[in-house]
């Protein structure tokens, strides 16, 4: 029977040289449920098994890590993955001694329908981009590499963050108003998010209404052109959790991660860094920082002085970096332990940079964020013109119309998966 990697490397090969019926054809002994996994990932959780489980109950680390409890054996000790519950944090897959779990891989599926689409299809990258794929890789260049694949297009996710830092801003200095109030950030990580829905639903109440960049970005483009495709990359298992979601699946058609983007560039023979370099996106230091912990905090505090720099309620933030730590905080949080009065949770260490399908260290990758937040032409949102005038194509007439009428970037978190 074929291992898993190599059954994942010959399928990619064959889709992408337009050859799988022949491939699967010639497939004698095959694990059929890893065969579906790859050709249909939706319709399997975003953990799979690349080999059934024989450990004892007391070596089963992956049961015991999930801060989600998604993963418990059934009545005959088989290990089954509840699909609602996970939220895509990849612990269990880190924490198999076996090596026997692996995450959902969306890349067969997303080629064909890249490959077949009749519009236009773009690839929506996110801030945690800098340096991945090589640090001669400008953001031209990777725009470029992605048109060797099939997308019309590259769209920086960093300047619908800085679109979403504006309206958690102006949340902000709406609902703000004493010292005892506060405000749970929304805007980035699914596993936060996630965390407060399930877990610590008490909370919701102080979290804003807003989606996150990769739905606002999804949204905003298929408004502009309806018939469009549109795929995240990033470095992230959770965002594939997130794109599932019932209330917001209608902005993003695939997810893949920065490993598997690795993966079709070795198998087309794209080198990112040998394409010419083409224009610079639009976004703002604000956006660009999103990508690493307190880079959310940091810019909503910046485009909150720009807003209203004579607010009565200074801002103070606190964040957490990793489960663990957003448990303390949301804990201490609710015992009265805590001074802040906006709360930043970040489900992996160091932020989105630290995702574990990031490609390089994320100390590596937050500077190389840092250094390319500082290259922006404008601070923060309020301050760049790309951002008004998108939001005027989108129908915006006002900034304060974000949080008045603004179902494009509203999200309901009473709502379930």
């Amino acid at each position: 029977m074929k291992r898993f990697d190599d059954l994942y490397q010959e399928l990619l090969k064959a889709t992408i040289e337009e050859r799988e019926e022949e491939y699967i054809g010639s497939l004698d002994d095959f694990d059929t449920y890893q065969l579906d996994c790859l050709l249909h990932p939706k319709k399997h959780p975003l953990v799979w098994y690349t080999e059934e489980c024989n450990c004892s109950d007391n070596d089963r680390h992956c049961v015991k890590v999930c801060p989600f409890h998604a993963i418990n054996p059934d009545e005959s000790g088989k290990l089954q993955i509840n699909e609602e519950a996970c939220a895509g944090c990849s612990y269990c897959i880190q924490e198999c001694r076996a090596n026997r779990l692996t995450s959902s891989k969306d890349v067969i599926p997303a080629l064909q329908a890249i490959r077949s689409h009749q519009g236009l299809v773009y690839a929506l990258i996110a801030p945690a981009f800098l340096g991945q794929f090589s640090k001669e890789v400008t953001p031209g260049m990777l725009r470029n590499a992605f048109k060797m694949i099939g997308f019309d297009g590259m769209l920086e996710v960093a300047l619908f963050a800085d679109i979403l830092t504006l309206k958690e801003a102006l949340e902000f200095d709406r609902n703000i108003l004493t010292e005892d109030d506060y405000q749970l950030t929304s805007c980035c990580c699914p596993i936060w998010i996630a965390w407060i829905k399930n877990i610590y639903s008490e909370l919701i109440p102080h979290v804003p209404p807003s989606v996150s960049p990769m739905i606002a970005s999804g949204r905003a483009v298929k408004i502009m052109h309806p018939d469009a495709l549109t795929v995240f990359i990033g470095p992230c298992l959770a965002k594939k959790a997130e794109a599932r979601d019932k209330d917001i699946s209608d902005a993003i058609d695939y997810v893949l991660t920065f490993e598997e983007v690795e993966d079709i560039f070795k198998i087309m023979d794209i080198n990112p860094a040998e394409m010419e370099d083409s224009e610079k996106d639009h976004s703002s230091r604000a956006g660009r920082i999103y990508a690493h912990t307190g880079g959310v905090s940091e810019a909503v505090k910046l485009t909150l002085e720009r807003l209203n720099p004579n607010r009565n309620i200074a801002f103070r933030t606190q964040q957490a970096d990793g489960v663990k730590a957003c448990r303390e905080l949301i804990e201490n949080l609710k015992s009265g332990n805590c001074s802040a009065n906006f709360y930043e949770g970040m489900g992996c260490k160091g932020g989105c940079v630290g995702g574990p399908k990031a490609i390089i260290p994320k100390e590596e990758a937050r500077k190389n964020v840092e250094e390319y937040g500082q290259l922006a032409s404008y601070p923060t949102p309020i301050d760049n013109p790309y951002v008004i005038e998108l939001l005027n194509r989108l129908g915006f007439e006002t900034i304060e119309s974000l949080i008045e009428e603004s179902d494009i970037f509203t999200r309901n978190f009473t709502s379930k998966k």
